[in-house]
């Protein structure tokens, strides 16, 4: 394997020189330069990056800790953190943890162990340790789409809360009164938070809370499917379902259709996180979208900014809007129920 030193020997220049163009000092002439990258290029020379790194104390290297990179919301945060990323000089390692808090705590050794610049985690569930471990060893971290209690980290996420009670009260307008919510763990805030949403329009026109309409599982196709069978058992059954994500959704409606149930004559059906073109279901879904994108470009930006030293003094939360789009499959029964039942 080639060496500086084989390059220098080619170039006719000192070690020294090769290493200042590796490193694109300003004060190399041209010819020099030039005469350096032909050496490298013959030789098929490749710098040694993690012996720089460690003179530097710096990799260029951040990590992206996802729960679930099969979802596409999650694969369009990913793409966001790559673009700010990239654009900054950066480069991205992504791990996955299929919600797995030990499959999260060993990617977290490993990435501290490589002492990369920054990390941005999605939290497999509310525990503050993994925050604390990363803080201890001096790597900024900022957390994406979830909220941990108190403000240890900076947080980018969307208003999970108000989306679930935007897509509630839909219902409800529609005509809706037995609806039951599928959601995800009880441990992840994003689950805990659509369920207050829907727990707070429900209160506002005086419905009952039913422990029978509340679902805990996880976010998948698999337990989509399994909680809308439970759901149907309760009595009376609901006439909509508000699914926690867009795999939970997909898994309802493939229940559903198990079941010979018509969506959205015979039951609504609503979720989070609108579904990309290429994924067609049908009735196509109305959906809470969240703008993931945005999500993980301001998450890196905020990082990267740590990074430089020019961020904000105290920890930030930037909470996302979220837009509701109505489509078919939360239809009306306003015409199906009677006047005195429709609040």
């Amino acid at each position: 394997m080639p060496t500086v030193k084989d390059v220098a020997e080619l170039a006719g220049v000192a070690p020294i020189t090769v290493s200042r163009v590796i490193n694109n000092a300003e004060y190399i002439s041209h010819d020099t330069r030039q005469r350096v990258m032909a050496a490298i290029n013959q030789l098929g020379y490749v710098p040694n990056k993690v012996a720089r790194s460690l003179r530097s104390k710096q990799t260029s290297m951040l990590a992206l800790v996802l729960t679930d990179i099969t979802n596409p919301f999650f694969t369009t945060i990913a793409r966001g953190v790559e673009d700010a990323a990239n654009a900054a000089g950066f480069n991205l390692i992504l791990c996955n943890t299929d919600e797995s808090e030990a499959k999260q705590d060993n990617y977290l050794r490993i990435l501290l162990e490589r002492r990369v610049d920054g990390i941005l985690l999605v939290p497999a569930c509310s525990n503050l340790e993994p925050v604390r471990l990363i803080h201890k060893m001096d790597i900024p971290v900022v957390v994406l789409d979830r909220q941990l209690p108190g403000r240890l980290a900076d947080v980018v996420r969307c208003d999970s809360e108000g989306g679930a009670y935007q897509l509630t009260r839909l219902l409800i307008q529609n005509g809706h009164r037995q609806i039951a919510i599928l959601s995800g763990p009880l441990s992840v805030s994003t689950a805990e938070d659509r369920v207050k949403g829907y727990q707070r329009a429900l209160k506002e026109i005086g419905l009952e809370l039913l422990d029978e309409f509340v679902h805990y599982g996880e976010f998948t196709l698999e337990s989509g499917y399994q909680m809308t069978q439970q759901a149907l058992n309760a009595i009376p059954r609901p006439t909509a379902l508000l699914a926690g994500n867009n795999f939970i959704a997909i898994g309802a409606l493939k229940a559903l259709k198990d079941l010979h149930l018509s969506v959205p004559e015979d039951i609504a059906v609503v979720g989070f996180d609108d579904l990309p073109s290429t994924i067609v279901v049908d009735p196509i879904l109305t959906a809470a979208a969240q703008p993931a994108y945005e999500m993980g470009r301001l998450g890196a930006e905020l990082l990267l900014a740590r990074l430089a030293g020019t961020g904000p003094s105290d920890f930030q939360e930037i909470i996302l809007p979220i837009e509701i789009i109505v489509r078919q499959s939360s239809g009306s029964i306003l015409n199906k129920i009677p006047i005195n039942q429709r609040g």
